[in-house]
């Protein structure tokens, strides 16, 4: 921050080239605007209210500077640690006790306060009283002891103190009045030197010719600029004086601490110095433990215009502003940072992924419907379990197969029924445990014949019962297809074309274990790639559409006049298969992972069990419960009488 001028536009610009040089950044520049009765001090205290930055650099003097001060002071603006250039650093006007609250620990340039022999016991001794006719002497003593001499209408209330030549007791001899007169003391010095080498120069002259020894003592500026350019001298106080090429002093400044005492006075404490004339390594040095700071004890105050990302997240630029001004955002999902202020997020490898830290990868869980699963182990159990009770109605209707009830409707086809019904129940183990190459490029395929066998047995069934009451009629043509061989060429074409889209699909694209890193971050769903889901839907389809024309067949002739009209239960049978598989498709495609597989595994467990409990439970309950119904006369309606 600096003042609007040549002296403050070139601090800025030399400040902010040797920052960047060094690594730093600058996070704002602001101008104090002397043509403005505020200074811009309401837009400069604005910013630095908004900025992190805790040490601010200010290029001004110290009566432009005061107003920033004030409107500081106004709005509490506390904590900051300011560097001041040599005009305001050891200023009188900023340096009260009432801008302590923000100036605390001000740390900044002076000019070189060098020391001059005798001076300050001729400023202790000086008395206006002794040189009433001297004016300097009383304005610097009413600039000193801020009072007026009463002899001095211009400004003078009742109200302002008098100033009555006794305040020698105050100190003349001032940090400020040093640092100014040791500057004028060089100057003169300079001076002298120059004018002493003209002297020593028109000496020699004269040694040499003679003519030249009643020339005139006067000199011409050019030549006190040309003996200036040759100067070189050392002070008292043991300083290197002299000029560079383009007429500059080297730079010498005492570096100054603000510090308050005991009773409430600010003193410039002399803390190092900078000495641009020496040509060794100690051109700047510090005594940093005598430096009282902002900061609670001795702690050095740290800067920034945002706060250090930590792991697991990355700077990112903020627009409009420097480079040391950003905003930590989280690593994107599957990248991680493991340093603080990291640029970039790296992706972590296919199979890991970042803990909850964001900082390092981890090996991605294996997802899949296991054995081990609570819901696998369930799926199992139900399955096995299942699976028997289609074997055991085998088994009860082969103890049973010459009643009646039995052999109704084909008893050979029944048998084939039940064991399809009890692969159906096994084939869903197929959907539990790691996908293996050749579990995934069976299962489907297992699933598809079983199921197309067990509804092809349904569909020749229903045939069967259409065309026995059909063929009743007098004349009918239908009495040529009674017997068995209806049935077997429909259950053997049923299977047949659910073979044939089978083959087509294991000949072209097979399905695949696979591994899905896309649907579920974080975890590796291995699973089994369809490969060609247009063959599996069609495949399920097909069952769908066996299951339909079983459904209206049995609708059709549920009202025959037989009291055990085996339509009607395979209507509600078909009618559940329907259902199950209808409710299934929205479900499979909406499911994730491992409930993907659980979802067709309870579906042909659903599904299947509808078969087993619509077709067998009525007969079975007859043939154990109510063996007297299990006669030829009963299954024809003519038992009741």
């Amino acid at each position: 921050m600096g003042e609007d001028t040549d002296y403050g536009q070139e601090g800025i610009r030399t400040t902010t080239t040797e920052i960047l040089r060094s690594g730093a950044c600058v996070a704002f520049t602001g101008y104090i605007l002397t043509s403005r009765p505020d200074r811009n001090a309401p837009y400069l205290s604005r910013v630095i209210i908004e900025s992190n930055v805790s040490v601010i650099v200010v290029f001004s003097s110290g009566s432009n500077f005061v107003p920033v001060v004030e409107e500081l002071l106004k709005h509490n603006v506390t904590g900051k640690t300011w560097v001041a250039s040599e005009s305001w650093s050891t200023s009188a006007l900023v340096s009260k006790e009432k801008y302590w609250r923000v100036l605390k620990g001000t740390i900044g340039f002076a000019l070189h306060s060098g020391h001059i022999s005798g001076l300050k016991q001729f400023m202790n001794s000086l008395d206006p009283k002794k040189t009433p006719d001297d004016i300097f002497l009383k304005e610097f003593w009413e600039v000193n002891f801020r009072c007026k001499w009463q002899i001095q209408e211009v400004g003078w209330t009742n109200s302002t103190n008098v100033c009555t030549g006794q305040e020698s007791n105050g100190p003349l001899f001032t940090d400020g009045i040093q640092r100014v007169t040791y500057s004028v003391y060089i100057a003169v010095y300079a001076l002298a030197w120059a004018l002493h080498g003209i002297l020593m120069s028109r000496q020699r002259a004269c040694l040499q010719i003679h003519k030249t020894c009643n020339e005139s003592l006067s000199f011409q500026p050019w030549q006190v600029m040309d003996s200036m350019r040759t100067v070189h001298f050392e002070a008292e106080d043991g300083r290197n004086v002299y000029f560079d090429p383009n007429g500059n002093l080297p730079a010498v400044y005492d570096i100054v601490n603000w510090q308050m005492d005991p009773a409430g006075n600010i003193h410039h404490v002399k803390v190092g110095n900078y000495d641009g004339s020496t040509e060794d390594e100690n051109t700047f040095s510090v005594n940093t433990s005598s430096i009282q700071w902002n900061t609670e004890g001795s702690q050095v105050p740290l800067s920034f215009c945002s706060r250090s990302c930590p792991i697991g997240f990355r700077k990112a630029a903020i627009l409009g502003k420097p480079i040391c001004c950003f905003q930590c955002v989280p690593c994107p999902s599957g990248e991680i940072s493991n340093q603080t202020d990291s640029v970039d997020c790296f992706r972590c490898p296919w199979d890991q992924w970042p803990n909850n830290q964001k900082d390092q990868c981890i090996l991605k869980p294996v997802e899949f419907l296991s054995c081990d699963d609570p819901v696998g182990v369930t799926l199992i159990t139900s399955s096995v379990i299942s699976s028997i009770i289609p074997v055991a109605l085998l088994g009860l209707f082969i103890n049973f197969k010459t009643t009646p009830i039995v052999r109704a409707n084909n008893y050979l086809l029944s048998c084939v029924l039940l064991v399809s019904l009890s692969l159906c129940f096994l084939c869903s183990l197929g959907f539990i445990g790691y996908p293996q190459p050749e579990k995934c490029l069976l299962r489907q395929v297992a699933f598809g014949m079983v199921f197309a066998l067990c509804i092809s047995c349904v569909l020749a069934k229903t045939i069967t019962v259409v065309i026995a009451f059909k063929a009743t009629k007098p004349g009918s043509k239908l009495r040529k297809w009674t017997g068995t061989k209806v049935t077997y060429l429909v259950t053997g074409l049923g299977v047949l074309l659910q073979l044939g889209i089978c083959i087509i699909w294991l000949s072209t694209f097979p399905s695949f274990p696979e591994n899905d890193i896309q649907t579920q971050p974080g975890v590796i769903i291995a699973h089994c790639n369809e490969g060609f889901p247009t063959a599996f839907w069609c495949m399920l389809g097909y069952l769908g559409l066996l299951a339909t024309i079983s459904f209206v067949l049995a609708f059709l002739v549920r009202r025959l006049p037989d009291s055990f009209n085996e339509a009607k239960y395979i209507t509600f049978s078909m009618l559940a298969f329907l259902s199950v598989w209808v409710s299934f498709i929205p479900a499979y495609l909406s499911a994730r992972g491992k409930y993907t597989d659980a979802m067709e595994v309870f579906a042909i467990l659903s599904s299947t069990w509808a078969l087993v409990i619509c077709i067998f439970l009525p007969k079975c309950f007859i043939i154990i419960f109510q063996p007297e119904l299990n006669n030829k006369d009963s299954l024809m309606g003519r038992g009741k009488k």
